[in-house]
């Protein structure tokens, strides 16, 4: 029925010369493809398979392309069921609850493909569909359909991206985008480097990394030994991965400096400055300062211009972190918020993020050309042999810390080319949009309070909601108190109800409050309506 009904479908982009022809020999072609599949079908009937019967095994066809159509019925299914607002965000069990609930051991024999696609079924049931419009728990949301196809295409394909010999399409598209995404930020005509990596994490610390080969590149061989006391710096608000970074690195993260943020979440120049000074009298080497585009939890932007002049005056590696807001550089509205992001020698951009392509997709982009490359090669020659036939700059594999790497590319460069500058760009206003409205319609809602003043600069959104049981208490330490467990129990109650869900936190001397993120493109209006109306339903009683 399907087959038949696209046929006539197709029919309508065919001159009427030609439709019956045409009609007439799709239409055999379907009754065969269909006839074809039905044998199939009667013939995997016969008898009980196992994963070892699927290609390559001998005569594995039919049962491979019954297989996989199976799988791809349960993935479709679950893509509708995840967009339909009627269905749960999550069918949660608490995990004691979820391990009986399946037999999830494995076991020596190999089990049918039955059983398999139940596995599948089952997984899916319990998972968190994130491209629900009504989860906003993470940073990274939704679920792009030329993405997700983009996914299916790379896996299918199962390369790796450390040699143009075995990933020649992909690492020529890296390469461009790489540029793309350079010339973007604003360096000339896209000169430098860059690389996709396994997340932001991974690439804050490929530009902590590459700060400290450029100061002191004998670290490379000799280690920190030879090297004096370094320090980082940056903002307290900044997302752990830079602490993180460099206790991998062994720099420490007590030589990480947090420099003061102000009540909206940037970070202070003149206390940066002040940090600087301090750390060079007592004999230290600053090398490295991180600023951040879009905070993880106030979604701040710090002042890139002042600390740009600060990083040139002292002579320090200047990165952005813009895992989270770096995407707001495809929209002419919001790129403002990062003004002298051009000036850094590096920055983090997340696509996975704001941009929604499928996880994971983080780039590092850095100024210098060259400089990935001294850092990290070691030119193994069973994969960088020198007499290749082709320009060896397109081997990226020794540029980077890992040697075998995902090909995380071709979902953000197809979606680029599906939705063009123009429809990344809209995309992000729709969720800052959002996210305002939202903002407007809690700041003077008898219940809310802002956690801090004026709009948000990004999506994120932070607000208490105090019940009609806190509302009201005089006594201001116990209302702290109990307002600190009002969060954390509706959150509960909305994963038991299925309904939505939406991250909370401390921050500093602040009790447990709502981090409203969007930047799901299936979100509307009556999704952030919904909400309210939900905290408000589920903390009622509190």
């Amino acid at each position: 029925y399907i087959c038949i009904s696209s046929t006539f479908i197709k029919c309508d982009m065919v001159t009427n010369s030609a439709r019956l022809e045409y009609q007439f020999h799709v239409f055999l072609l379907n009754c065969s493809m269909l006839l074809r599949t039905f044998y199939f079908l009667l013939q995997s009937l016969n008898t009980e398979t196992n994963g070892c019967d699927l290609l390559p095994a001998l005569d594995g066809d039919a049962k491979t392309m019954n297989f996989l159509q199976e799988v791809v019925d349960i993935m479709l299914a679950y893509i509708v069921e995840s967009f339909d607002r009627s269905t749960k965000v999550i069918d949660f069990h608490y995990p004691n609850e979820l391990l009986q609930r399946n037999n999830w051991e494995l076991s020596d024999e190999p089990e049918t493909l039955d059983d398999i696609l139940i596995s599948c079924r089952a997984t899916l049931k319990y998972a968190i569909k994130t491209a629900h419009p009504r989860y906003f728990n993470q940073l990274s949301t939704g679920l792009d359909m030329v993405g997700l196809a983009a996914d299916w295409l790379t896996s299918t394909a199962n390369t790796n991206m450390f040699t143009y010999e075995v990933a020649p399409v992909f690492v020529l598209l890296e390469y461009v985008t790489l540029k793309k995404m350079r010339e973007i930020i604003g360096w000339q005509e896209g000169r430098g480097d860059g690389i996709f990596s396994p997340g932001g994490a991974i690439s804050n610390m490929y530009a902590m990394l590459l700060a400290r080969y450029k100061m002191f590149p004998e670290v490379k061989e000799k280690g920190m030994s030879s090297a004096p006391r370094l320090v980082a710096f940056t903002s307290e608000h900044s997302h752990f991965s830079i602490k993180k970074g460099a206790a991998a690195l062994g720099i420490g993260t007590e030589s990480v400096i947090c420099i003061k943020a102000d009540e909206r979440g940037k970070m202070i120049p003149s206390d940066l400055e002040r940090r600087i000074i301090e750390a060079k009298q007592k004999g230290y080497v600053p090398f490295f300062v991180s600023a951040t585009a879009g905070t993880t939890v106030y979604g701040a932007f710090d002042p890139l211009m002042a600390i740009a002049d600060i990083c040139k005056k002292h002579d320090i590696w200047m990165h952005v972190d813009g895992a989270w807001g770096g995407s707001l550089l495809m929209s002419r509205k919001h790129r403002w918020k990062l003004n002298g992001v051009e000036r850094a020698n590096s920055m983090t951009w997340n696509p996975h993020k704001m941009m929604a392509v499928p996880l994971q997709c983080s780039a590092l982009l850095v100024r210098e050309e060259g400089l990935m490359q001294s850092c990290n090669q070691m030119q193994a020659c069973y994969l960088f042999q020198q007499d290749k036939q082709y320009d060896l700059s397109y081997d990226t594999g020794d540029k980077a810390l890992q040697c075998g790497r995902h090909v995380d590319i071709f979902k953000l460069w197809l979606m680029w080319r599906a939705k063009g500058t123009i429809g990344f760009e809209a995309q992000i206003d729709k969720c800052l949009e959002l996210s305002e409205y939202l903002y407007n319609k809690i700041k003077d809602r008898e219940g809310y309070e802002m956690v801090f003043d004026g709009k948000p600069q990004h999506t994120n959104v932070c607000f208490w909601y105090l019940p009609p049981g806190v509302r009201y208490l005089e006594d201001k330490v116990e209302k702290m108190k109990r307002l600190h467990k009002v969060a954390p129990v509706i959150k509960a109650r909305m994963m038991e109800y299925g309904t939505t869900m939406v991250s909370y936190q401390p921050q500093g001397d602040k009790v447990n409050f709502f981090r409203m993120v969007i930047s799901n493109p299936a979100a509307t209006f009556e999704d952030i309506d919904f909400l309210i109306e939900e905290i408000e339903r589920l903390g009622q009683d509190l």
